[in-house]
Order: C-alpha cells, then sequence, then structure tokens
C-alpha cells in the first residue's frame, strides 16, 4: 500500500498526491490553493468524471441520482452528511443520469437512486436503491482510506 494519493483538485481538475498522514490536514491543490475536499459531494459530469473518478487512487463513492426521484431526494440529505463527516476518508460524488444519460448507461444504471464506490476508478461495490444513515456508514465502512 502506497504512502500517498492521487486525487483530481474538484475545482481546477489538476491531479495531486497527498500523503495518506496528511489527507486529514486540510490539503490544498498544487496548482489553484483551494481545498482538496470541500465536506459536499462534487458534481460529476462527463467533462470531469475521468479525472475525479478515473484517476484517483483515492475510493470515490458515487450517488446515480435524478431530480424527479423521490427516493434519491430522501437520499440526499443523508449522503451529504456521510460527506460532510468521512471526508477526507472518501471521495463523494453525485451524477445526475438525467443530465448525463451516457454515463449512467455506462455504468449500467437501471434504477435510482444508485450508489457505487470505485477504486483506481474501477467499479469496487455497487449498492441500489435508499439507505438510511446507519446503513450507508455500514456500507461504505470498507472502503475508507485509514
Amino acid at each position: 500500500m502506497s504512502d500517498s494519493l492521487t486525487l483530481a483538485c474538484p475545482h481546477c481538475l489538476a491531479i495531486n498526491r497527498v500523503s495518506r498522514a496528511k489527507l486529514g490536514d486540510g490539503p490544498i491543490c498544487g496548482k489553484c490553493r483551494q481545498r482538496l475536499f470541500t465536506g459536499e459531494p462534487v458534481a460529476l459530469t462527463g467533462a470531469n468524471f475521468n479525472a475525479l473518478v478515473g484517476r484517483s487512487t483515492l475510493p470515490v463513492v458515487v450517488d446515480f441520482w435524478a431530480s424527479w426521484c423521490g427516493p434519491c431526494k430522501m437520499m440526499a440529505p443523508i449522503f451529504a452528511a456521510a460527506a460532510r463527516d468521512l471526508e477526507p476518508r472518501l471521495r463523494f460524488a453525485k451524477l445526475d443520469t438525467e443530465a448525463e444519460p451516457a454515463l449512467a448507461g455506462q455504468f449500467g444504471i437501471r434504477s435510482i437512486p444508485t450508489l457505487i464506490v470505485f477504486r483506481d476508478g474501477r467499479e469496487v461495490a455497487r449498492q441500489p436503491g435508499l439507505l438510511q444513515e446507519a446503513q450507508l456508514r455500514q456500507w461504505l465502512e470498507p472502503h475508507l482510506v485509514q
């Protein structure tokens, strides 16, 4: 296991290397000098998906959702609370399946909400459906960077 992780800046998409030991110290981007973690889920698009998910060695949990979906609306504050509490041990991101149907199709999203954990750009876990806070935290526990 490497002592450092690579992750993209959510603001400028520059790739940064961060020591595992310094993840909790509020790391900033080497290019734009903004914080690498905001405590909020990052909005994913076709333009930033590869940098934020594909090139990250830090696990990324993605919430595939849509604005018309009732369970997605119920899940949103639970997911946001998990981002506040668990970043930087995971990156949290949301992908609007209506705005990005090609990405939703690429990952075979058949129902929403669906959560997928990516590590090194590869899917390592998937959970369809609404999760309550305790269920979400239990499901994410094995993927947290220590």
